[in-house]
């Protein structure tokens, strides 16, 4: 088997690409990367895509074909990759999460692909007050990230049949350590304010609900979702990933952190305005089809995962937000040093240095 990861460099790449290796001795492992975080490393030892058979630098909006021969499945991770990035780089993110996925998913199918996985997010449904979300309910995406992923599904859904399967990964929100660690995630942040700073500060009334997963668990998903053969009426199949007991309020997952960092202050802004990006998830059909890749890791543990990997690295950083750790920031960096363009695309001088 060939499997190729598109977008392996960021956050969740290194953990998917340690799971195959793993779960696959024998596969041919292909990464395929822009690079914007390659030097975002935090707990690796050693560089995440020596695990990798080939690795080939490049830009999704213009993938080469030839990078698909013999590649069997292909999986999308390829992301402008929250809210805050898509909201400072909306025509990028629709780009990148969007069109280019459809159009490398073709590509993929024309050149004898039968598998393409497609890392969805549970944030299509938006405001959700009214009960736990199924694959059935509306959609109400309220973000330029969301709203990608919203059309990627739709167009994506159309290339699929009996020699092409699609399977749509609808994840919770991610958590956990990794080895390009971010920190612009909600329980991620939490450890990290409670370690820097012994306080956690929520930004809203702490009353939105997440659903959370650990990246590691992602991994296992995907793994699934390579796997997968479809039978009639699913070559393409959107399913939510993740977990029913990690439905939380944002609130709940502070407190949770103060049981394994104590003497943490926990501040909520009770007059801030209502975050409408608050839904609970139904988790049962994933349940029902991947029996053998549920959620494994629980709450406490990924808190624990994060404290003991923060510490690891000397973590002592009380202006964390203004840090590499958030993604928004390398590319403002980037693109102020003058390597990116507008696009987010490298500029000569970005590749007269790699050159030098």
């Amino acid at each position: 088997m060939k499997i190729l990861i598109a977008g392996n460099m960021g956050y969740i790449g290194p953990t998917v690409v340690r799971r195959f290796r793993e779960s696959h001795p024998d596969a041919v492992l292909v990464g395929f990367d822009m690079g914007y975080f390659a030097n975002c490393l935090t707990a690796s030892d050693i560089f995440p895509e020596c695990r990798l058979d080939f690795q080939y630098f490049g830009d999704v909006r213009k993938f080469a074909a030839d990078v698909l021969t013999n590649v069997d499945a292909v999986v999308y991770l390829a992301a402008i990759s929250n809210d805050p990035m898509g909201a400072t780089f909306e025509t990028v993110t629709l780009d990148v999460n969007y069109r280019a996925a459809v159009v490398l998913a073709q590509k993929a199918k024309e050149a004898g692909a039968k598998t393409f996985v497609f890392a969805s997010s549970c944030s299509i449904y938006g405001c959700a007050e009214d009960g736990a979300r199924t694959e059935e309910s509306s959609l109400n995406p309220l973000t330029a990230y969301a709203n990608s992923k919203v059309f990627a599904e739709r167009d994506l859904a159309l290339l699929a049949d009996r020699t092409f399967t699609v399977t749509s990964l609808r994840f919770a929100t991610a958590c956990g350590m990794s080895e390009r660690l971010r920190l612009d995630l909600v329980l991620n942040d939490f450890v990290a304010s409670a370690l820097a700073r012994g306080q956690i500060t929520i930004l809203s009334d702490g009353t939105p609900w997440r659903p959370l997963i650990h990246i590691k668990d992602m991994a296992r998903a995907i793994d699934w979702g390579v796997q997968r053969r479809s039978c009639d009426g699913d070559e393409f199949l959107a399913v939510n990933v993740g977990s029913d007991k990690w439905n939380n309020q944002v609130k709940d997952l502070a407190e949770a952190v103060t049981k394994v960092i104590p003497k943490v202050e926990v501040v909520i802004n009770k007059n801030a305005q209502p975050d409408k990006r608050s839904y609970r998830v139904s988790f049962e059909k994933f349940k029902r089809l991947a029996p053998d890749y549920q959620p494994e890791v629980d709450l406490i543990t990924a808190i624990t995962d994060l404290k003991e990997g923060l510490q690891a690295m000397n973590f002592h950083d009380r202006d964390f937000r203004n840090s590499k750790l958030i993604r928004l920031n390398v590319l403002k960096n980037l693109k102020n040093d003058g390597y990116l363009t507008d696009g987010l695309q490298w500029t000569a001088d970005s590749q007269r240095l790699v050159e030098a």
